[in-house]
């Protein structure tokens, strides 16, 4: 029997979960979650208030069904904002998708490539006589938020605060107390301010006088549909930023430790760089970068066995999705070559990810730019240390040694 719930936090998917949040489980968190999905693979957390979905079929379920499981959560949002892309249910969703795609189109990801290109050498540039460097650092974090920014039309000058403001957004707590939980929110929502505050200024901008940037096609776009107000607008641009830094520099950043792990899966990309598209996914389902999807009952429902009701929210466990043996054989085994390998990283259903083509992008010219200029890497720290949970999975530093190619 649940307890009654009291002081509900409308951002209750954050508080991390305590299973998680021992130093060895944050460093090996798949055995913890891999018991909790053969024990209790839908569960109720009392100290979080929020349920726990670590099956992949029970993900899939909730994913796709928008109408019983909301994203709108008014996480960190003014309620007053309206609805935004990530937040709203059909016929809504289609409407503003179907704009965002015009703007965001297959082509304009893909005349990016050169450009991504340029970025990733620039980056070793500044390394590779050293023979190391710091892979977060120095190349997977600020590959993607030089691509995003520039993108958004942000000035290369403005860069480093942008990607503070960036990362205030995604930090996770350091422990489950109340006064770690607050500290962080009020960064969140300071940051959230503050970026909001200058996309509004660059959007004014644009409006004068568009630039060939997404923040100019956006407004463009809506002002033939009248779909977005301003603020919608300018909340999808800040949901596109987290969403294009943080988890597209968790993605390479992870791919670099696959690397490092699995020494002999270096020469077979090297050898055969057509690997590298595969490699890319199975390093999105071993090492997913964003841990859960947070959802919210709409009406009372049954889920594997147990009775969720309206109003409750609920964590969707990619990372333990990924990892179900049921859907994946030898779920815990890097398989180069996986096939099918019907991951949901990048969500399910009408929310499936829209900068996922983007991400895998980015993923695969940064790993073919490495594999042309450098080999034998190697992780060159003491200790692996990740970021602090809930909401990404990730390495805060990851220095390793490399040999230039000649």
């Amino acid at each position: 029997m649940k307890a009654e719930k009291t002081n509900e936090k409308a951002h209750v998917h954050k508080p991390p979960m305590q299973e998680l949040m021992t130093a060895e489980a944050m460093s090996d968190p798949y055995s913890v979650l891999k018991q909790l999905r053969e024990s209790t693979p839908v569960r109720y957390d009392e100290s979080r208030q929020a349920w726990d979905i670590f099956g992949y079929e029970d993900s899939v379920r909730i994913l796709k069904d928008p109408y019983t499981f909301s994203t709108n959560l008014n996480f960190l949002t003014n309620e007053s904002a309206g609805e935004n892309m990530m937040t709203a249910a059909p016929p809504k969703h289609r409407k503003l998708r179907g704009m965002i795609e015009k703007a965001f189109t297959p082509k304009a990801v893909s005349d990016l490539e050169p450009r991504i290109r340029d970025i990733a050498n620039t980056l070793l540039d500044d390394v590779i006589e050293q023979g190391q460097m710091n892979a977060v650092h120095d190349f997977s974090s600020p590959l993607p938020i030089i691509v995003i920014a520039e993108m958004l039309g942000v000035p290369a000058s403005d860069r480093l605060k942008f990607k503070e403001w960036s990362d205030a957004m995604v930090q996770g707590v350091n422990d489950a107390s109340e006064a770690s939980y607050q500290e962080v929110l009020q960064k969140q929502r300071q940051a959230m301010g503050q970026l909001l505050m200058y996309l509004g200024e660059v959007l004014e901008l644009r409006k004068a006088e568009p630039q060939d940037d997404l923040i100019s096609a956006l407004w463009q776009v809506n002002q033939e549909e009248q779909l977005m107000s301003q603020e919608e607008l300018l909340q999808f641009c800040l949901g596109l930023l987290v969403a294009g830094n943080e988890t597209t520099a968790n993605l390479i950043a992870s791919g670099v430790r696959m690397l490092s792990e699995q020494p002999a899966i270096q020469e077979r990309l090297i050898n055969d760089p057509t690997l590298i598209p595969g490699f890319v996914e199975e390093v999105l389902r071993y090492y997913p970068p964003a841990t859960v999807s947070p959802r919210k009952a709409t009406e009372d429902v049954e889920l594997g066995g147990q009775q969720i009701k309206a109003g409750d929210y609920l964590n969707v466990w990619l990372m333990s999705a990924n990892r179900d043996e049921a859907k994946f054989p030898n779920a815990d085994v890097f398989d180069l070559e996986r096939q099918p390998n019907q991951h949901i990283t990048f969500g399910f259903g009408i929310h499936f990810c829209l900068g996922a083509p983007l991400a895998r992008l980015e993923a695969q010219v940064a790993f073919r730019t490495l594999f042309e200029r450098i080999r034998n890497i190697r992780f060159a720290g003491t200790e692996m240390r990740m970021l602090p949970f809930p909401m990404f999975n990730s390495v805060k530093e990851y220095p390793i040694t490399f040999t230039k190619n000649e």
